[in-house]
């Protein structure tokens, strides 16, 4: 199954951000989404999720337009976990992640037994055991965003979305989620994520999408799409290079 934008014109009332942009993503592949600051990756996201509608194109799974389906749905296809979360109430860690099952059940029903060791899998899967009765607003900015990761996992989408999944991680736990976006595409998700470093798409992903002012610059293999002379055109910057000349692989630095 497919999670696909075409010829999505994408933005807000006020202002259109990118235009004609098409893309893709199958399950039991990552796509890394790349591009500056203010180049409409977000808001290719939200079009994505059907958190704001396309001003021109459609977004479809599986050859069903997204408008088409209901929005529990929609929570059982896809599962979202944003740059930055703020908390308001003191749930318990565990009663964040297990409002991932609220899209298997009712609303208002309480969690199954089942529910709850879907929730501990997940849980353990990131190594936040730990902080399971722990209040969601009283632990780091890093934990909260591993708990989201959880709570995604504990959804058991087809598609799971994230925007900048390490941007509030220490060295190690990006090695984690990293890991983890591999392993969640050998179980048979989608994966589509977006990220301001090319060496976490060279580790992690099979295919980049380039994003600059809302434009397609380029879209591919990774080997393929990441050279110095893409990424600089991407970013307006220098890149510098580094290569094991041992192993082959290759590292991307400001230059």
């Amino acid at each position: 199954m497919t999670l696909a934008g075409r010829a999505l014109s994408i933005g807000y009332s006020d202002r259109v951000v990118g235009r004609g942009l098409d893309v893709r993503v199958q399950q039991g592949e990552v796509l890394a989404l790349l591009g500056p600051n203010g180049g409409g990756k977000t808001t290719l996201l939200k079009t994505l999720l059907g958190i704001l509608a396309p001003q021109q194109g459609e977004v479809a799974i599986g050859g069903r337009s997204l408008a088409t389906i209901p929005l529990r749905e929609r929570a059982r296809l896809i599962a979202y976990v944003p740059q930055v979360h703020m908390p308001t109430f003191a749930f318990t860690v565990e009663s964040v992640v297990l409002m991932g099952r609220t899209a298997h059940g009712n609303l208002f029903s309480r969690p199954t037994a089942a529910d709850r060791a879907i929730a501990a899998r997940s849980l353990e899967r990131f190594g936040i055991s730990h902080l399971s009765e722990r209040p969601y607003t009283m632990i780091s900015g890093g934990e909260r965003q591993l708990v989201l990761l959880a709570r995604a996992l504990a959804q058991e989408p087809l598609f799971i979305v994230l925007d900048e999944p390490t941007a509030s991680l220490d060295f190690g736990n990006q090695g984690k989620v990293m890991r983890e976006i591999r392993a969640l595409a050998a179980a048979g998700h989608g994966v589509l994520f977006t990220t301001h470093d090319p060496n976490h798409a060279l580790r992690a992903a099979d295919r980049a999408y380039l994003l600059r002012g809302g434009e397609r610059i380029a879209e591919g293999k990774v080997a393929e799409v990441l050279t110095k002379a893409q990424l600089e055109e991407l970013y307006h910057a220098p890149v510098d290079t580094l290569t094991d000349t041992t192993s082959g692989t290759s590292a991307f630095l400001p230059g």
